[in-house]
């Protein structure tokens, strides 16, 4: 929720003691594991910056959500960036508001934003990971806070099918958009989101923020991909190793 679309999460020169990959050694060692399972994070993990916020500033440019609603929208998500309101709170939020719109509104909507504004920022060396993976049989699953018209337009790209992507979603009543919330995987609840899909015990887990730690907690092997500050620190202290692809090195 709090990375630029086109830059590194990462605001400060890496510490002492991160162990930090680089492109061959980050998909040898994932390939080594020969993995059953792994789960990926999106926004800041698969592509550069957070879609979720990205999309709620173009919806509002673009009209598709009402002056009112978003008046409303932008002074909630000033107070999230004051740390008055939560991540979870805010994520639910950001789905709800389109309350009212019709569904095929909105995947057309996703569409549209997706292959201008996020598509260009894919990591490519995150797309063949994933690609390979799928080639040797891994079951791949993708977790966000993200709305789900986004992420399952995102997944496309990626070949990952709606029933393997869990992301913040309200649900559907005769074609309409509700407030009625179904999920925000986010913190501990990407870790209850995979469990209710029978998923426990990842063989490996891709995040890049504080936000994605707990889920990192349950892999077999968790990789931090363009971490953020704050998950740097928890990698230090949980020995978690690192990887940045090209378009996100971090300084020196």
């Amino acid at each position: 929720m709090n990375a630029s679309i086109s830059h590194s999460s990462l605001s400060q020169p890496l510490p002492q003691g991160i162990v930090r990959l680089s492109t061959l050694q980050f998909h040898n060692a994932v390939l080594a594991l020969q993995p059953t399972v792994a789960v990926f994070d999106c926004d800041g993990t698969l592509w550069s910056g957070d879609a979720g916020s990205a999309f709620m500033t173009w919806s509002m440019e673009r009209g598709l959500l009402s002056r009112e609603a978003s008046d409303f929208l932008d002074a909630r998500h000033r107070a999230y960036r004051r740390g008055e309101v939560s991540e979870l709170v805010i994520c639910g939020e950001m789905v709800q508001i389109y309350h009212g719109l019709r569904l095929d509104e909105m995947r057309a909507a996703a569409a549209e934003f997706f292959k201008r504004h996020v598509e260009p920022n894919i990591f490519p060396e995150m797309l063949s990971l994933v690609t390979e993976l799928q080639k040797r049989g891994t079951e791949i699953w993708a977790v966000s806070s993200t709305n789900d018209w986004v992420i399952e337009e995102g997944m496309k790209r990626f070949s990952i099918p709606a029933d393997h992507i869990l992301a913040a979603c309200v649900h559907i009543r005769d074609g309409v958009v509700t407030e009625d919330l179904r999920d925000v995987p986010t913190d501990e609840g990407k870790v209850a989101s995979l469990a209710r899909h029978g998923v426990t015990a990842p063989d490996l887990v891709f995040g890049n923020s504080i936000h994605d730690a707990a889920m990192l907690s349950i892999a077999r092997r968790p990789y931090a991909v363009n971490p953020s500050d704050a998950l740097i620190t928890k990698c230090l202290s949980r020995e978690w190793p690192v990887y940045f692809p090209a378009s996100v090195e971090p300084p020196q």
